[in-house]
């Protein structure tokens, strides 16, 4: 498949015959945007609190209702079977099980039970993320992940979960995208908890990759298998000639950063150079645990960056520039050869034969049902190019096992609140009524056996 292909008006949606035997299809969601955070006994965390400060969130809204999937999960398990998919990939919520971050909630764990056994009755593999930004308040307190009893913690909560479901998880990511835990939050103040502080993101982003370590060590001594981790990728390139500097710190910062330090148990000097000072004391000695062998990576891929050096700013002294590409109502582009490309780096550069999983694609689009009805044909097209991609990524050597479409139903998405669509279902949310888009319709007629 050439680069022609990714940009085709109405790709070739690929069917399942092309993909290798045994590839797993499935879709996605997160715990604190579905659930409704003010069911079934979940403490506060900081998202509620930072969706409760003005204007970090759109409309202020937060994810106390959500999708109410806490009251309708088997609904929705039915809505995955009725599409074909071999698997769903769900998170459990840290505020729910722990609602200070310490003492069990039984409630918590029984509707994970439910749930995961839901699952398996409908011929649903299970795939466990264990922690997707749902810190519980109580941590949050003590400094969140810039402290380093966060990732303790973690790794308490990840033996607890795993205690009461891991017999029945065909795989566990420990952590969902880190940059966003760390980075995005803590730097750029985007996500909770809203941070602008250098010191901040270097103890988080040092210390969400000691949680994974620490939690993958606590489980791997329980005797669990099948133990990974999802990161988020984007393919950094240059909005001119002269910005190699720029390419590099970028990337830097946003890849290498996560995946050098579980693949080689090393940071890229070149971010080491701004954020250094501000590391926690005796950092180095956490890189053996970290760097602890993976059974598989997980990759979230949205879009591209095009970027630049940014003269006289303060460190990173880089900027983004808007691409030429037709977007999503997010604003990001889409661009398919980016997953291509990113998926034959991950296995030529850093994990070799290891499985590799999609955990993570999709696209938002301004949706309305009528007369019954959601036609989205963008997000058809979406999946049919990004799906190409993946295909041509396993033709050139990556050991790629599974695609997750993001997200299973429009959701709480963060900072945008309920203002961006991603969803194969469109959820009407003074209703919570469930209409599947026509993209859900495509997909299944790709997947069915």
């Amino acid at each position: 498949m050439s680069d022609a292909t990714f940009t085709e008006p109405n790709p070739a949606m690929p069917r399942r015959s092309d993909f290798p035997k045994g590839f797993v299809f499935g879709a996605a969601t997160a715990a604190y945007q579905i659930e409704g955070h003010g069911f079934g006994g979940a403490g506060p965390c900081h998202w509620d609190s930072f969706a409760a400060t003005g204007r970090n969130v759109a409309g202020n809204e937060d994810g106390a209702r959500a999708c109410e999937h806490y009251l309708r999960w088997a609904e929705d398990l039915d809505l995955i079977r009725d599409a074909g998919l071999d698997a769903y990939r769900f998170s459990t919520s840290w505020a729910r099980v722990m609602p200070d971050g310490v003492t069990v909630n039984p409630e918590g764990l029984d509707f994970y039970d439910r749930l995961v056994d839901g699952m398996i009755e409908r011929g649903l593999t299970p795939y466990l993320t264990l922690y997707h930004w749902d810190l519980p308040s109580a941590l949050a307190d003590k400094g969140g992940w810039a402290n380093r009893e966060t990732a303790e913690a973690f790794a308490e909560y990840a033996a607890v979960v795993m205690d009461r479901i891991g017999d029945r998880v065909a795989r566990t990511a420990t952590i969902n995208e880190p940059w966003c835990v760390s980075w995005l939050s803590h730097y750029e103040g985007h996500h909770a908890p809203g941070l602008r502080d250098i010191r901040a993101t270097a103890r988080s982003m040092h210390h969400i990759q000691l949680a994974h370590g620490l939690a993958l060590a606590r489980l791997r001594a329980a005797g669990h298998r099948n133990l990974g981790i999802v990161l988020n990728f984007s393919e950094i390139l240059p909005a001119g000639p002269g910005e190699e500097a720029a390419v590099d710190l970028s990337d830097a910062i946003s890849n290498r950063w996560f995946i050098e330090s579980v693949a080689r148990g090393t940071y890229p000097q070149v971010v080491l150079d701004g954020l250094g000072g501000h590391m926690p004391q005796g950092w180095e000695a956490d890189m053996p645990t970290i760097a602890a062998p993976l059974d598989w990576l997980g990759v979230n891929y949205y879009t591209r960056a095009i970027v630049s050096h940014d003269k006289g700013a303060a460190w990173p002294a880089t900027r983004a520039h808007e691409g030429p590409l037709p977007k999503t109502q997010m604003g990001w582009e889409i661009y398919p050869q980016g997953l291509r490309n990113l998926l034959v780096r991950m296995a030529r550069d850093y994990v070799g034969d290891l499985p590799i999983v999609v955990t993570e694609n999709g696209m938002a689009w301004d949706d309305h049902v009528q007369d019954g009805q959601v036609a989205d044909a963008v997000r058809r097209n979406y999946i049919a190019a990004h799906l190409g991609a993946a295909r041509q990524a396993i033709a050139e050597g990556a050991n790629l096992q599974g695609f997750f479409y993001w997200s299973l139903l429009d959701n709480y998405e963060w900072a945008f609140g309920y203002a961006r669509r991603f969803g194969l279902v469109h959820v009407d949310f003074d209703t919570m009524k469930r209409t599947p888009k026509a993209s859900y319709h495509a997909l299944k007629a790709a997947v069915s056996r």
